[in-house]
């Protein structure tokens, strides 16, 4: 195996450390980034209109007059879905409609209930009002990331979606263009970065302030998330792509170097991890890796992602592998083993599971049906992929008879008195009947 890539082995001494330094991305926590987001987003915030056209000209290096040259507009996304070779169209739907019946089957009903006192108590789903969705456009264009981020926001019933998708250049790709067709945002601005974001969470006049931003997006753009969330709701702080699998040998070692492959070349702080029990196995795939590598048109990004980042460990056995996948938690878990789903319930903390050797990450992100915006960094230990959920509120409904006043304000008057608020404790005695012979 030629490749650069770290290996490592459960059984040798220094294996904790190593792994830790393989788990470690210094970048991500950037002072300097983030010093100098903080000065985009309160200029953004104070500047309005004018500071997001003087960062998008200094960014995005594009010639534009004023802020109406930000917006993209609906004639230019139906003239791409236009020029769309006609295969392609039927790509861009058939994706969509995956995605729009997975996200169909999320919607949840409102929740009401009777007690034994008469009083009735439940919940109700609500769509956000207006939400703003990011989409990358670095490296590479993302009309996948159009559709896994609207779809559920206009099935949870969003009522107004904002996009803002960077114009590097004032250049966009036709299938991003047509994708924003097909799903038909209220508004979409061409305005990336930092800058993209504090538009959106601030409003800037032209750029509508939106009530949750989601999407993902490079250091910056997860540095003005982190930044601007409490007055505006954000879905997660994403980090580089990241995919482990957990391997038996019984997948075709070829298959899982264009798995492991496939999240690499997303850029040099992708990260890419192969555990097995097998060192026979690691090194086929490395040998994979290498022959792969000769016909990839990203194959400098890979090899910096896999050099930087990757590593090959191997494991006593599968059940150690599925322990470091838990405490790994990464974004992308395949578990490219013989009857997966035995292993299925010791899976604990990832973004999304794929199971068996027909299951490539990849279908996840373009075609499979859940959303691809996914916890990264850890996070899929608390955190989850977007859904339709991500696009409600949940508000409690409390109607409470007569006599559930009569029990429960005793109880509750009680507890507020342990608490030393006595107002609370009024507020439930005056509702007793027999408050006024109590006083």
């Amino acid at each position: 195996m030629s490749i650069a890539i770290q290996r490592l082995d459960t059984q040798q001494p220094g294996f904790e450390s190593d792994l830790e330094a393989v788990l470690r991305w210094e970048s991500r926590e950037d002072p300097e980034v983030v010093a100098r987001v903080q000065q985009i987003v309160d200029a953004i915030r104070e500047g309005g209109d004018d500071a997001l056209v003087r960062f998008t000209q200094e960014f995005d290096d594009r010639k534009i007059g004023d802020v109406d040259d930000l917006i993209v507009t609906r004639d230019s996304m139906a003239i791409a879905w236009d020029r769309l070779a006609t295969a392609d169209r039927e790509t861009l739907k058939t994706a969509a409609d995956r995605i729009r019946e997975y996200h169909e089957r999320q919607v949840s009903p409102d929740l009401e209930y009777t007690d034994e006192f008469g009083n009735t108590l439940g919940s109700r789903i609500t769509p956000i009002a207006r939400i703003g969705a990011y989409v990358p456009s670095g490296q590479a264009s993302y009309p996948s990331t159009v559709l896994m981020t609207l779809v559920p926001a206009k099935i949870a019933g969003v009522s107004e979606t904002i996009v803002a998708v960077p114009m590097a250049q004032d250049t966009i790709s036709d299938h991003v263009l047509a994708a924003l067709h097909l799903i038909e945002p209220t508004h979409v601005f061409g305005i990336g970065g930092a800058q993209a974001i504090a538009a959106m969470a601030f409003g800037t006049g032209s750029v509508p302030k939106v009530d949750k931003i989601v999407g993902p997006g490079g250091e910056w753009v997860a540095a003005a998330k982190k930044l601007v969330f409490g007055p505006v709701g954000i879905e997660s702080i994403a980090g580089p792509s990241e995919i482990l699998v957990i391997a038996d040998g019984s997948v075709d070692p070829i298959w899982t170097a264009w798995d492991l492959m496939s999240q690499a070349e997303h850029d040099a702080n992708a990260q890419a991890i192969l555990v097995s029990p097998s060192s026979r196995y690691l090194e086929d795939v490395g040998t994979q890796i290498d022959a792969n590598l000769k016909r990839s048109p990203r194959a400098d990004i890979i090899r910096k992602s896999l050099a930087s980042r990757g590593a090959f460990i191997q494991t006593r056995s599968l059940d150690e592998a599925i322990e470091i996948a838990n405490r790994i938690a990464p974004e992308h878990l395949q578990l490219a083993v013989s009857n997966p789903r035995n292993h299925l319930a010791n899976i604990k903390h990832a973004g999304a599971i794929f199971l068996g050797q027909f299951s490539a990450e990849t279908l996840g992100d373009y075609v499979a049906g859940p959303s691809h915006v996914l916890p990264t960094f850890g996070t899929a230990r608390y955190a989850s992929v977007l859904s339709v959920q991500d696009f409600t509120k949940r508000t409690s409904i409390i109607d409470i008879s007569e006599s559930g006043a009569d029990v429960l304000g005793r109880v509750a008057s009680q507890l507020a008195e342990v608490e030393g608020l006595h107002a609370h404790a009024e507020a439930a005695r005056v509702r007793l009947r027999d408050y006024d012979s109590n006083r």
